[in-house]
């Protein structure tokens, strides 16, 4: 893809009514709620700048953390494993699941970076998503839009429509909560029949606590029904203590718009020997790119990110293009995710992608971070200009 491709790309994003109405329903939503939110709760601005500086620790003390985690969870009872790449990880993935099983799996961008979904069912394996929006990503076959809400751009007319023809029922567009039913129904019988569940990570505490956030319940389901818990975990997500871990559970909570999300697990290892629950607990560190990334002066902030969505909502580019922005080949979306696309995937097309960004400083502003997006996406133009 050359940066002609990239242009077509979100010239042609910009024209889809469909995709706006998504965007703007999303968008407005998300306005309101965290608007609601931060009214509600104004200490966790505080809060925030707590945990920019517990990040900003994490980020350079990687290496050291990831060490101990890896300790923690062998101590535990674990298996643990450190991916250099993700062809690294996607081998030991592969190594412990196996061929003919069949896997549910909770929301994650990282194992979206890994491609994960699509290497499991090539070995021979059927995987199922089933965080709802990723569910219908994966069987409409688009990519996630958004770090939160991967479906935004998915109308429920259109939800509505894809169930008419997957379940071979009738549908009504209006009826949200019985569309619903109708995935929870099909999903059921998946979560009992699982021989593996796979899961990311909010956030990993180096003493040995792995943390997920959720509304739905389906990361519980996914993760304690099955024989085998895979947990994939991005270097950058590890910070020193379980406090500092509850600190980063809340600020994504809050700045993803909830004034309190369902269900917040926290995991220590497998299930004791009588017990109910997982008799494998698996975890895979990954770094691809992270590591060299966190040595970088510019670079590492985007290393910070909690992933909680706040700027992709407030990016006027994001609000017209959506997740086209990054590319189709991506996994990530916006300012941020053309950040990550450089580190963890392809330079090339974020470098023409960073081009994309207007340097607004909306982003900056939304962020819990307070990540330098424009910062970081001029000196990535900047790099790519040095090479011409």
């Amino acid at each position: 893809m050359d940066i002609s491709d990239v242009s077509k790309l979100l010239v042609k994003a910009s024209r889809d009514p469909v995709l706006r109405t998504g965007l703007d329903r999303g968008i407005s939503s998300y306005w309101k709620k965290r608007k609601a939110v931060l009214e509600r709760y104004p200490y966790v601005l505080d809060l925030a700048e707590e945990v920019r500086r517990i990040k900003e620790d994490s980020v350079a003390r990687m290496e050291e953390l990831v060490n101990m985690a890896v300790e923690s969870v062998e101590r535990q009872g674990g298996r643990a494993y450190v991916a250099k790449t993700a062809d690294e990880a996607r081998r030991i993935i592969g190594e412990v699941v196996g061929t003919g099983k069949t896997i549910v799996k909770a929301k994650s961008m990282t194992t979206e970076e890994l491609k994960l979904r699509e290497y499991l069912i090539e070995m021979g394996n059927e995987v199922y998503e089933t965080d709802l929006g990723e569910f219908l990503i994966q069987f409409l076959k688009t990519k996630p839009m958004h770090f939160i809400s991967p479906a935004i751009h998915i109308t429920r007319e259109k939800v509505a429509e894809f169930l008419r023809e997957f379940m071979k029922v009738e549908v009504d567009k209006d009826d949200i909560e019985g569309m619903v039913a109708l995935v929870r129904k099909f999903l059921r019988d998946k979560y009992f029949r699982a021989d593996v569940g796979i899961s990311g990570a909010n956030v990993f505490s180096a003493d040995g606590g792995l943390f997920l956030i959720e509304n739905e319940s389906n990361i519980r389901l996914s993760i304690s029904l099955p024989e085998k818990h895979i947990a994939v975990v991005g270097m950058e997500k590890v910070v020193p203590t379980m406090e500092d871990a509850w600190k980063v559970v809340e600020v994504i909570t809050r700045f993803g718009g909830y004034k309190v999300t369902s269900y917040v697990s926290l995991v220590r290892g497998p299930a004791a020997e009588n017990d109910l629950g997982p008799k494998e607990y698996h975890v895979i560190f990954l770094d691809n790119g992270r590591l060299n990334a966190s040595k970088d002066p510019v670079l590492k902030e985007t290393l910070y990110c909690l992933r909680c969505g706040a700027c992709q909502y407030m990016c006027p580019v994001f609000g017209v293009v959506g997740g086209f922005w990054a590319g189709l080949s991506s996994a990530y979306s916006g300012g941020i995710g053309v950040m990550w696309e450089y580190i963890t995937e392809d330079e090339v097309q974020a470098s023409y992608h960073a081009f994309a960004c207007l340097l607004c400083g909306r982003c900056k502003e939304a962020c819990p971070m307070k990540i330098d997006q424009p910062k970081v996406l001029r000196e990535i133009r900047k790099r790519l200009m040095e090479k011409l």
